[in-house]
């Protein structure tokens, strides 16, 4: 079964529709080990608004943080130390789609990041939106997990952008699953036709 982990070169880059795309199209489990803000609204849930089909679980995170800030201080706020040994990925016999929480290097703790729950058999799709400086956090961000020996692909995420995305493919080599575009609205229906676009990319992972 494949387990995907879902990370960003940023905030606000795409990763929740990403992941209920990638989820959709594989049916797939999904896991967002650490939630941080507005806990009546989660990634988990919003994800679970865009989902049709029947086989998908929506497992636990291992953390939920009330304050929407970097994982490490809105922790501290909740008089809490984030544990990476406290973060299980959950039994299942599915695939398991994963969501990161912002950056690679968004830190857990004084220690950890968010590259250092990323287990060696996942495979890594990376979310690139173009923005000034995208490049260098793309790059950057690849480069990390490359270096780490994992297997990265990637999505584009929002008008494109062909100078932006053309060298980060020339300079990475990475697979591309897809793009998805600048919507006006994401809801079902978008994210099946999403799901559909992409499966036979995932299905190479």
């Amino acid at each position: 079964m494949k387990r995907i982990f879902v990370t960003g070169i940023s905030t606000d880059v795409g990763k929740t529709i990403a992941a209920a795309i990638v989820t959709e199209s594989l049916k797939a489990d999904y896991w967002k080990p650490v939630q941080a803000g507005d806990l009546k609204n989660t990634d988990s849930h919003k994800l679970a608004e865009l989902i049709t089909n029947e086989k998908t679980r929506i497992h636990e995170s291992s953390y939920e943080l009330k304050t929407p800030m970097s994982p490490h201080a809105a922790a501290e706020i909740d008089n809490l130390i984030i544990d990476i040994s406290q973060i299980n990925e959950p039994e299942t016999t599915n695939h398991l789609v994963i969501e990161g929480a912002g950056g690679l290097l968004v830190p857990l703790n004084e220690k950890d990041t968010i590259l250092d729950i990323i287990k060696a058999n996942y495979q890594v799709i990376v979310v690139s939106r173009h923005y000034l400086g995208s490049i260098n956090h793309s790059l950057l961000t690849i480069d990390s997990l490359k270096q780490k020996g994992f297997n990265v692909a990637v999505i584009f995420s929002g008008n494109e952008h062909p100078s932006t995305e053309d060298i980060i493919i020339r300079k990475t080599g990475v697979k591309v699953i897809g793009r998805i575009e600048e919507e006006t609205n994401f809801d079902k229906s978008l994210i099946k036709q999403y799901a559909a676009k992409f499966y036979p990319m995932l299905q190479t992972l």
